[in-house]
C-alpha cells in the first residue's frame, strides 16, 4: 500500500460520496433520469477506483476503509430513499441498512477492543453489493418508464437472500477472528 492518501482512485471514491444527495435529491423531486445518470456515474467511479487502485499500485489504507464505507453509504441512501418514495417496500431498507449497521458496529467494537479486524470484502460481500447495487439501477430505470417494479421480484428476492447471508457470514468470521484473538 503506498501512502498517498490523495491519490485518482481516493478521489473517485470522494466523487462517489459526493454524488450521494445529488443522487438522493434528484430522486426526491422525481428526476429519475437524472438520478439514474448519477448513479450509473457513481458506479463507474467505483468500478474505475480499485482498477486504477490495483494497476497503478495506489492502494492506501484510507482507500481500503473509504471505499466500502462509500459502497454502504450509497446503498443505504438509495434503499432508504426509495423506500421513503415506496417505490421499494420498507422492509428492504431495514434489511439493508441493518446489515450494514451490524457490521459497522462489529468492526468499531473489533477496533475499540484491539480485537483482530479484517475488513476486506468477501465474494459473497462482492456479490451483494453487485446485487443491491443492480436492484437499485432497475428500480430507477423503471421507475423512469413507467413500468412495475413487480417484475423485478425474482431479483429482489435473490438480493435479500444474499444480503441476509452475507450478513451472517461477516458475523461468522468476526466470531471467529475475536475468539482466535483471545487464544
Amino acid at each position: 500500500m503506498t501512502g498517498d492518501a490523495f491519490n485518482i482512485p481516493n478521489s473517485l471514491t470522494l466523487l462517489r460520496i459526493l454524488l450521494i444527495p445529488v443522487f438522493v435529491g434528484l430522486l426526491l423531486y422525481e428526476s429519475y433520469e437524472l438520478a439514474l445518470g448519477a448513479l450509473l456515474l457513481a458506479g463507474l467511479t467505483d468500478a474505475l477506483d480499485g482498477t486504477i487502485a490495483r494497476v497503478a499500485n495506489q492502494r492506501t489504507k484510507l482507500g481500503s476503509y473509504l471505499d466500502p464505507l462509500a459502497d454502504k453509504l450509497l446503498l443505504t441512501s438509495g434503499f432508504m430513499t426509495l423506500a421513503v418514495l415506496h417505490l421499494v417496500p420498507l422492509w428492504i431498507a431495514i434489511l439493508v441498512v441493518s446489515r450494514d449497521m451490524i457490521l459497522l458496529t462489529g468492526t468499531l467494537v473489533a477496533l475499540l477492543t484491539d480485537s483482530p479486524v479484517d475488513i476486506s470484502p468477501t465474494i459473497l460481500g462482492k456479490g451483494t453489493t453487485f446485487f443491491q447495487l443492480a436492484y437499485l439501477i432497475l428500480v430507477v430505470v423503471l421507475t423512469s418508464r413507467h413500468m412495475d417494479v413487480g417484475t423485478i421480484q425474482p431479483l429482489l428476492y435473490f438480493m435479500v437472500a444474499l444480503t441476509a447471508a452475507s450478513g451472517f457470514h461477516y458475523l461468522y468470521r468476526g466470531f471467529v477472528r475475536v475468539n482466535m484473538g483471545q487464544v
